[in-house]
């Protein structure tokens, strides 16, 4: 595989700097797009020496811990986009994250993937952070359409805006892949040397866990939102 060196990347500070530039001069806000920018960079750096420790420990306590680290960071992100943010509200999002995203990445694993022993953090890490992030997007979009929604309509035709509104990602990514583009996690395996036959299938099964845990994770949600 191709090695990236690091002078190399400082090149993709240049869109950065283009988007930073307009986002600035249009919403008068000079720090988001920096400060997410920083972060994006020191986050993934601590995780990269992190997942060398995850992966060399065999403890599975290490890695359910990491798996409740995702889904509590991934509820308290999603809280961000709405008005009300209460406890109660993010115990909604914790549980609407935890079951659909769960769900769909044990399925994904242990029927899939079959993977034995289950606990394996080379495969685990990187489909949670897929499952939970997606869950999360979702969910954001979820909660802040249904806000708006309910305030003018009833609570079935809210939930249905709502759940359209946060699949629209997916369901775009669903029916422009193959044609519009390469999904990230295909591209990397074919670049890496993998078959892009087998590729295609590893793409299929996260495709399919993103929507499932996204779909349902919004769904869990809004029958939350009901009781």
């Amino acid at each position: 595989m191709h090695i990236i060196e690091i002078k190399n990347l400082l090149f993709m500070a240049i869109p950065i700097c283009i988007v930073w530039y307009f986002y600035y001069s249009w919403t008068k806000n000079y720090k988001e797009v920096g400060v997410a920018t920083l972060r994006m960079v020191l986050q993934l750096l601590i995780i990269g020496y992190l997942l060398v420790y995850i992966f060399n420990n065999k403890n599975a306590f290490v890695g359910f811990f990491v798996l409740l680290f995702m889904i509590s960071v991934s509820s308290f992100i999603a809280l961000r986009n709405v008005n009300k943010k209460d406890f109660k509200t993010y115990i909604k999002f914790f549980i609407s994250i935890l079951i659909g995203g769960s769900f769909n990445l044990a399925l994904s694993l242990y029927f899939v993937l079959d993977i034995r022993p289950l606990y394996q953090p080379k495969y685990i890490i990187p489909l949670a952070g897929m499952v939970f992030a997606n869950a999360m997007n979702s969910l954001s979009l979820t909660a802040e359409r249904f806000e708006r929604e309910i305030e003018e309509n009833g609570y079935e035709k809210a939930r249905a805006i709502s759940l359209k509104a946060s699949l629209i990602p997916q369901i775009n990514a669903f029916l422009a892949v193959g044609l519009v583009s390469l999904p990230g996690m295909m591209t990397g395996q074919i670049l890496s040397g993998v078959d892009p036959i087998i590729a295609v299938r590893y793409q299929i099964m996260v495709m399919a866990m993103v929507l499932g845990s996204a779909g349902m994770s919004s769904v869990i949600y809004l029958y939350l939102q009901k009781r």
